[in-house]
């Protein structure tokens, strides 16, 4: 099972990504900001795949992956969300960016993307 740290400020969103994700049989964990998914990471919880807001008070998504990038966990898959498409995004620190709108599908399809077995080599 594939688990997955949401974090979002605005509680709708995190709803829906939590219903939708769980509905195709993923384990995710809700953070409100980017302090909480920080917590929660530095608690030894482990992620396939972490979604984060970029504008949150308190902590914002570059910070988060910022964070994420320099723990023991580099490689692990960060998707930004955000709703504005001109907003100045470190495209280096994200494996993807959706832009708020978006539709349900193109979010399934990005998880399955990024979370697909890697074969051992």
């Amino acid at each position: 099972m594939r688990r997955i740290l949401a974090i979002d400020d605005e509680k709708q969103i995190l709803d829906v990504i939590n219903r939708v994700m769980t509905h195709f049989g993923c384990d995710v964990m809700l953070a409100s900001d980017g302090a909480e998914g920080v917590e929660i990471l530095n608690n030894g919880h482990r992620f396939d795949l972490v979604l984060t807001d970029i504008g949150m008070p308190i902590m914002g998504g570059h910070s988060v992956a910022k964070h994420i990038r320099n723990s023991t966990r580099p490689e692990t898959p960060i998707v930004a969300i955000t709703g504005q498409d001109n907003q100045d995004i470190n495209r280096e620190l994200f494996n993807f960016v959706l832009i708020k709108p978006f539709r349900m599908e193109s979010l399934v399809d990005v998880v399955n993307l990024l979370t697909q077995e890697k074969p051992n080599n």
